[in-house]
């Protein structure tokens, strides 16, 4: 039985979570950067820990203070919210080792799925269509021109542990290719710690279908959402 529940990620997700807790009767640790010590979040959960300084690899993304502050506060669970590290299977594996539910998917299933470039391998091995592109992280710049010429512009660089159009950029010609790779490289750096890159042939007015999937470890499965946009927006305005 959960009964405190340590929640690693901020802002509006927090907020969330703490009221889900709330709710079930369960105690709540925030965790927090220097900056945000006087977030929403860190005051209406029950417990808050600071866990490193503003940039988010120093914080929201330091895997050993986030499991300091889980242990030293004695919690039964940590709740990852989404981005940082909710698609990081180091991560779910430490929080196993040292005996507390990652609450989120198996750290075999984040392999498989969490890992965009890892999540077309996986569709492509089942016999999914998938758009043409880069076979795995793309490995220099060389190789992105190399591959762009191969599939034709436009083409689209995007962050293998991106979400939310962050560390995505639309690339027209060769021209903006080495400054689009390298805007895409650090923003993915800075927002997810993990500056890995692949490119796909962009697919101008695509149909964007997505059915959100929600399962349990008993084997129940339901699905809670269906999205269909007809187009959307250009990636270099979501950047």
């Amino acid at each position: 039985m959960v009964e405190k529940v340590l929640i690693a990620n901020r802002g509006e997700i927090a907020l969330r979570i703490v009221r889900s807790c709330r709710e079930l009767g369960i105690a709540t640790v925030a965790v927090f950067s220097t900056v945000d010590k006087k977030a929403l979040h860190v005051q209406l959960a029950d417990e808050a820990v600071c866990v490193g300084d503003s940039l988010s690899n120093k914080s929201y993304l330091n895997i050993p203070n986030i499991l300091a502050a889980a242990t030293s506060r004695g919690v039964d669970a940590i709740h990852p919210g989404y981005g940082f590290l909710a698609e990081n299977d180091k991560f779910a594996e430490m929080c196993n080792d040292h005996g507390i539910v990652f609450i989120g998917p198996s750290p075999k299933a984040i392999r498989s799925m969490g890992d965009k470039s890892t999540a077309k391998e996986t569709m492509e091995a089942v016999g999914v269509p998938t758009v043409p592109g880069s076979k795995g992280l793309l490995s220099n710049i060389d190789e992105a021109y190399k591959l762009a010429d191969d599939i034709g512009y436009p083409v689209i660089i995007k962050a293998t542990a991106g979400g939310g159009g962050r560390g995505m950029r639309l690339v027209e010609n060769a021209d903006n290719l080495d400054k689009m790779f390298k805007a895409a490289q650090g923003e993915a750096e800075a927002a997810f710690g993990n500056d890995g890159l692949y490119m796909e042939k962009f697919i101008r007015k695509p149909r964007h279908v997505e059915i959100q999937i929600l399962a349990d470890r008993s084997g129940n499965v339901e699905w809670i959402n269906f999205l269909m946009v007809d187009q959307l927006p250009k990636p270099g305005v979501i950047s």
